[in-house]
């Protein structure tokens, strides 16, 4: 008997449907605390500048400040995010979801702080003033499928912008990004 593998289901906090790139960037998640929420962010390196593998190397603190003028600001920052979605919906994932990646910062939800402990982070590729890509929504949408089976504690109402948990410090996913689209689709 052969068995299926089903891609979209997680191993160690690893999703098998992602390409593994493992961040340091990461450390354990308090004693309990298991994921209930998730951030949705916006990333181009440089900005407005898409490919180029920049991204995956910020967040293995691989990124050479030389490459542009604006890496020598952000080249030695350590951050990561569990999840990139790329502009042709390449999945890639850096930390396992069982563990807290850093993405969040100084960040508030409900009256709780420091986000990166109960959350999980997406970064999409884009930026906030460019329209996200088609396959980005595709990828995105059983993304978000496959965590809320894999942690139900992930309510319908738990899926928020950085600019949510960070307002005035952070604007991504930016007015570019659809809301009532990634509903839609979400409810189809």
């Amino acid at each position: 008997v052969i068995k299926t593998l089903d891609h979209w289901q997680f191993e160690n906090g690893w999703l098998m449907r992602a390409r593994r790139v493992v961040s340091p960037n990461c450390n354990a998640r308090p004693p309990g605390c298991v994921p209930d929420l998730i951030v949705l962010h916006g990333i181009s390196l440089p900005p407005g500048e898409y490919g180029g593998g920049y991204i995956e190397a910020l967040f293995t603190n691989t990124l050479d400040a030389d490459a542009h003028p604006y890496f020598a600001k952000v080249a030695e920052l350590e951050v990561s995010a569990h999840f990139l979605i790329g502009r042709r919906g390449e999945l890639v994932q850096f930390v396992p979801t069982d563990q807290r990646a850093w993405h969040a910062g100084l960040s508030c939800w409900r009256g709780r702080e420091q986000c990166n402990d109960f959350s999980i982070g997406i970064e999409l590729e884009g930026c906030d003033d460019q329209a996200y890509a088609d396959e980005q929504y595709d990828a995105l949408t059983d993304l978000l499928a496959a965590l809320k089976r894999q942690y139900p504690t992930i309510g319908e109402d738990a899926i928020v912008g950085h600019s949510d948990i960070a307002p005035g410090r952070k604007t991504d996913p930016g007015p570019a990004f659809d809301w009532s689209r990634l509903s839609r689709m979400r409810d189809e």
